[in-house]
């Protein structure tokens, strides 16, 4: 399915008098134009944010808990009927393996909405019933109580490692809190965004209750959606950059945001790890997606005891890798790819990789970076300090269990981090100390969609996930009534 606009229950053809046509659609596994992506005008967002709006005035903002969750678990039915159809496009897309879109990709998006739809019933508010003497009637009560309301149009844009993931992570409790929502997903990854709205128009949601827009972000359709002074909420998935840029924009109309962004995350791999454990699921968290993850490891500290021993068997490891994917376009891998060289002209001893790779066929068309190893940099160096996002990791040691924690929390983010150790003593001191919005103890991803998650200082605002998303989507209004004696 070729990348349409999806505006008021109807899908729109490109516009070319405002626009060129839009733009070209490459497969970043070889480099060749695969389709043609529509540019929204700022006129196209305007028509989508209006519809958004008018729904919310008419049958969506009419329909109620139990129609919304029926809706959910109806797209998530949708997606899995055409499972096969969604991991073929979110791999063409990304170039990721045909089995992580399989297996990660559209069974979490499906998950979404389930969970979602799961969530509406268990959501619960407290009532308080308290005493209040002194009125001239005599003592008396009040009980107060809550409401939720939703927010109204909600803006999110999704990032393009995890397009439908991330996607419908937003999506989901947005819709399930009752909101009307604009989507705007990467211009390096539109067709599930446009797939899901196909499923969503086939479940026969409200007209403009689920709108879809396409582009690029500054100067385009994601800076005129963001800046929309009839948006109400922001939702986004990105770079910190962008969400520095989104957030100036929101501040003009004081406008909700809900930012996961950025992260430079670190491992502390302890002496008295299972080091086997510990290299297998580094070599995970380093290189799932060819390390374009927002969670991905790209900062191992290792203690010295066992440093040595670490590094050569995650360099091994990280040279037998095959199977993995591109990054996402020829710039990115150019910045990649720029950091394997800076990394050596800092210094670095590069233990696995540093490299674009040579397959001989199609491939080399495409935009594809080695698995990389490095260490022998000081904490100081860019290549340590600014997030790659590729599939690259330093490893440096450490001597004592309070320098582990300061070398983690020595970094301007504050995503994600894992702790390798068999002693859970230790493990619960120092997961609680380090700076991170999700810590893993012997563990990588593993994700319980009830719990919260986002991260700290440059890496989010917020927090989502379970009740901590439905919080974020909607308002609640306290209700005060007096009860007479």
């Amino acid at each position: 399915m070729q990348p349409a606009h999806y505006i008021g229950g109807a899908f729109h053809a490109p516009e070319p008098e405002a626009t060129g046509g839009g733009f070209p659609l490459v497969d970043p596994a070889n480099g060749a134009v695969v389709g043609r992506v529509p540019e929204a005008s700022r006129e196209t967002v305007d028509a989508a944010v209006r519809a958004a709006r008018q729904s919310l005035r008419g049958l969506w903002g009419a329909t109620g808990a139990s129609e919304r969750a029926a809706a959910l678990r109806m797209i998530a039915d949708g997606i899995e009927r055409r499972f096969e159809e969604f991991v073929a496009a979110e791999s063409a897309d990304t170039g990721k393996p045909r089995e992580l879109a399989a297996t990660v990709d559209i069974p979490r998006a499906i998950g979404n909405f389930r969970a979602y739809a799961d969530l509406l019933y268990a959501q619960s508010e407290r009532a308080y019933l308290s005493d209040v003497p002194g009125w001239s009637s005599g003592a008396g009560q009040a009980l107060n109580y809550t409401v939720r309301r939703p927010l109204g149009v909600v803006a999110v844009v999704a990032p393009w490692n995890l397009p439908l993931l991330l996607l419908t992570w937003k999506v989901a409790p947005a819709l399930a809190a009752g909101n009307a929502v604009v989507a705007k997903p990467s211009e390096e990854t539109p067709t599930t965004a446009t797939l899901l709205a196909d499923v969503i128009d086939e479940v026969g949601l409200p007209d403009g209750a689920f709108n879809v827009v396409h582009g690029h972000g500054p100067g385009a359709a994601g800076e005129f959606l963001t800046s929309h002074p009839d948006v109400d909420a922001i939702a986004f998935t990105g770079e910190s950059a962008t969400g520095a840029a989104i957030m100036r924009a929101a501040a003009d109309h004081v406008t909700p945001v809900s930012f996961e962004l950025g992260g430079k995350n670190p491992a502390l791999v302890f002496a008295d790890a299972d080091l086997d454990e510990a290299v297998a699921g580094t070599i995970r968290s380093a290189f799932t997606h060819s390390g374009q993850i927002c969670l991905c490891t790209e900062r191992v500290y290792v203690e010295r005891p066992i440093f040595d021993a670490f590094v050569t068997a995650l360099g091994a490891q990280a040279r037998k890798l095959s199977g993995y994917g591109p990054m996402i376009s020829a710039r990115h891998r150019d910045k990649v790819l720029s950091y394997f060289r800076l990394a050596v002209e800092e210094g670095a001893q590069v233990v696995a990789g540093g490299s674009a790779p040579v397959f001989g066929d199609d491939r080399d068309s495409g935009f594809y970076a080695e698995p990389t190893v490095l260490t022998g940099l000081p904490p100081t160096a860019r290549a340590v300090r600014e997030e790659v996002f590729g599939p690259v990791c330093h490893i440096a040691p450490f001597d004592t269990e309070e320098e582990a924690v300061r070398l983690a929390n020595d970094s301007p983010y504050g995503l994600a981090a894992t702790v390798w150790t068999r002693d859970l003593s230790r493990a619960h001191r120092v997961a609680p100390r380090i700076e991170a919005g999700i810590v893993w103890v012997n563990c990588w991803n593993l994700r319980d969609l009830r719990t919260p998650f986002g991260g700290r200082k440059a890496s989010g605002v917020g927090r989502e996930g379970g009740e901590h998303s439905l919080d974020f989507f909607s308002e609640p209004t306290n209700i005060c009534v007096r009860i007479g004696a």
